[in-house]
This record gives structure tokens, C-alpha cells and sequence, in this order.
């Protein structure tokens, strides 16, 4: 740049206050665009985030063999759990309390008190090893469920399509023709069992009239133990069960979902395109306007090449801001906010990743978008844009 003589920095940004309309609309489409790519980058963040914090390496799944991609049609034998803590070494435990959970797993129906029509959910039947494998589990309120009773994730009302006063503490949910207090709620740490609802897995097993299980799920103290667990469910050939880490599994499900994250990040890739379009028709009707103010500036002696660099500023300018702004509204308004997605829900996630994409696509948009109609009117011969209407 150097041998440039370049236009007056704030020369740029008075002429954005000189047309505070077209300057405002300019800023509204941008800031627009952004927010449109923050909340496709959002949901594919959050999306990520929930299946990455589901997968404990330290938990292994027991299921039955070549059930991985289906694990709520997996069938393992009612007595499988006392076989494992019997049978297997390298189980985690606490004073003869042995970290593993059986657990029946399934969608269903699941009805509230306010609407009579009912919307798919997750159950899931669990014991009092659920929350010492699940090591993220947190009540937050109420308590543990006994007969007859459920506790409800914080996202379940999202994958409900119902709102949060219809499962609070004392509200009645019914699922399997069966009708289940709510005695608590509970979190877990932002993974996929936030979605569901627990209750007592004999319950559960008594209102759908079966007596085995989904999984089984063991908490082990090393790496060892699960070639140990891999190789017991080989011996046992009359089992037929397959050992997964949890990891694996939902690193799996993410693999599944990768399709999904492809078109979202094509979605990002056409709202960002028809932004710098947006973005140049704008540009080009703020540029042409200014034709003989262009013109006149090049008879004082500023060389095109100046005088494009100072429209590209005011679209940065304008970018910046509208990126900005954007930015701040995404965090305000979709951080966090729960979406409902197959079988499960999770919150959109505006991180670092989302707002960083988000910024640059605001700000290529701006000056992508101010570059063509500069190019278009400084070709133009001096003595017909002074000529210009």
C-alpha cells in the first residue's frame, strides 16, 4: 500500500451517518444473515456437544449381539446384571456396591395432564446404579423415584413438545397404561439422558409385561477390563451379548447424524451466499448514487484504487456491526435454547466455534459485497461520472 495516497479514515464512516436509512437497512440485512448462520451453526454445535458428553469411556454397554446401531431393541435376560457383577473383575465399586445398571430402554407414548394427545418419548428403567454409572447425574429437585414414580431430565419437555409446568414435581405423567408421579427433576451435564424419563426399571418391566432388559451398563475401573468384558461375552456364546464402550457407541450415533451436519453446513454455505448478494445489490445502489462524488474525488487526486479501499471500509464498517449485533442476539436469545431432535432434544450451543463462523461470514459478506459495484462505477471515465445524474 504504500505509495497510495488513501482517503481520511472517518471520511468513510460520515458517509454511512450522511444516509442514516439506507446505512440502517444495510445494517439490519447484514446483522440478519449472521444470526441465520448462528443458528444453523448453533443446532450443529449443540447437536455435537450432546452426543460428544454422552459417551463415558469409563462405561461399557451390554447388549445384545449386533444390536449397536438399535439399542432399544436389544433383549439381555433380567438376571444379566448379577451374572456381570458376579462373573467380570475390573467392575467398579464402592463399599460391595458394584457401579452396574440395568436398564430398559424404549420410545414411547408419554401423556401430561394438559394435553390428552401424546408425544413421543424416552423412558428409560433404571435402579439406584443408574446415577452411580451416569457419573454426570444431578438431582435438582425432588427425589429419587420409588414405585409408581418418575424423575424427568430438563430437556424432556423439549423432546415433549410440552412446557416445564406440565412436569414439575407432583404432576402426574402416563406412559405403558400406566399413571407416574413425578417426584423429581434431575440434569446431566448437557448429554442425551437429559431428554428422557427414568422410573424403577421392576415397575417399568410390570407395566409392559416383560422380565428382561435393554442393556446393561458397567462402570469399570480400566482399560482392561473391558477386553475382559469383550471376552467373557465371547465365551458365553449362549449369552449372546456384545460388549461397547459408551464412547464408541455414541461416537457411532454422531457418525450417523453426519448427513444432517452436511446439509446444515450447506444451509450456512447458501444463507452466507445470498448474503454477499444481498450484500453487493445493496452496496451497488449506495455506490451509484455517488457517482460524481467518486469522480470528484479522483480530480483531487485519489487514485481509484483509494477510493474502492474506502467504500470497502464503510462494508466492513457496516459488516462489523451487523455482525456484532448478531453476535449478541444469538447469545441473548438461542444459547441454550432446546430443540427437539428424533430421539432425543439438546440445547443449541452459541460457542466459540459458532460465533467465530458467524463473524466471518459477516464480515467476508461486507467486503465481498463492496467490491464489485466499487470496480463497476470507478471504471467509468472521470469526465462521464461528473457527467452522472
Amino acid at each position: 500500500m504504500l505509495g497510495i495516497r488513501l482517503l481520511p479514515w472517518d471520511y468513510g464512516i460520515r458517509n454511512l451517518f450522511r444516509r442514516p436509512g439506507r446505512s440502517l437497512l444495510t445494517l439490519l440485512g447484514l446483522a440478519t444473515v449472521v444470526l441465520l448462520v448462528l443458528l444453523v451453526v448453533a443446532f450443529v454445535r449443540g447437536l455435537e456437544t450432546s452426543l460428544a458428553v454422552s459417551g463415558d469411556a469409563g462405561v461399557i454397554l451390554i447388549h445384545a449381539l449386533g444390536a449397536q446401531e438399535n439399542i432399544e431393541n436389544s433383549t439381555v435376560p433380567g438376571k444379566g446384571a448379577a451374572v456381570i457383577s458376579a462373573s467380570v473383575s475390573g467392575v467398579k465399586q464402592r463399599e460391595g456396591q458394584k457401579y452396574v445398571s440395568p436398564e430398559l430402554y424404549l420410545g414411547t407414548e408419554v401423556i401430561t395432564e394438559s394435553s390428552p394427545e401424546a408425544a413421543m418419548g424416552i423412558v428409560r428403567g433404571v435402579t439406584l446404579g443408574a446415577p452411580l454409572v451416569r457419573r454426570m447425574f444431578q438431582l435438582q429437585e425432588g427425589k429419587w423415584p420409588v414405585t409408581g414414580e418418575a424423575i424427568i431430565g430438563r430437556m424432556a419437555g423439549a423432546k415433549l413438545g410440552r412446557p416445564l409446568e406440565d412436569l414439575v414435581v407432583g404432576k402426574t405423567v402416563r406412559f405403558e397404561g400406566r399413571d407416574w408421579v413425578i417426584s423429581g427433576t434431575f440434569s446431566a451435564g448437557g448429554s442425551a439422558f437429559e431428554s428422557e424419563v427414568w422410573c424403577p426399571v421392576d415397575d417399568l418391566q410390570q407395566a409392559m409385561k416383560r422380565q428382561d432388559l435393554s442393556l446393561i451398563s458397567v462402570a469399570v475401573e480400566s482399560e482392561s477390563a473391558l477386553s475382559d468384558l469383550q471376552e467373557f461375552c465371547k465365551e458365553r456364546v449362549d449369552l449372546e451379548w456384545q460388549a461397547t464402550p459408551e464412547a464408541a457407541y455414541y461416537a457411532s450415533l454422531n457418525r450417523h447424524y453426519g448427513p444432517v451436519r452436511t446439509v446444515a453446513w450447506l444451509i450456512v454455505a447458501l444463507v452466507s451466499g445470498a448474503g454477499v448478494f444481498a450484500g453487493m445489490n445493496t452496496m451497488f445502489g449506495a455506490v451509484v448514487g455517488r457517482v460524481r462524488e467518486l469522480a470528484m474525488l479522483q480530480t483531487l487526486g485519489f487514485s481509484r484504487r483509494a477510493i474502492a479501499l474506502s467504500v470497502i471500509q464503510e462494508g466492513l464498517i457496516l459488516s462489523a456491526a451487523g455482525s456484532i449485533i448478531a453476535a449478541a442476539l444469538a447469545i441473548l436469545l438461542l444459547n441454550g435454547f432446546a430443540v427437539r431432535f428424533t430421539m432425543s432434544a439438546f440445547a443449541l450451543r452459541v460457542d466459540g466455534v459458532a460465533i467465530l463462523t458467524g463473524l466471518c461470514v459477516g464480515v467476508a459478506t461486507g467486503v465481498v459485497g463492496s467490491i464489485p459495484p466499487a470496480w463497476r462505477v470507478l471504471k467509468l471515465p472521470v469526465v462521464d461520472a461528473l457527467k452522472a445524474v
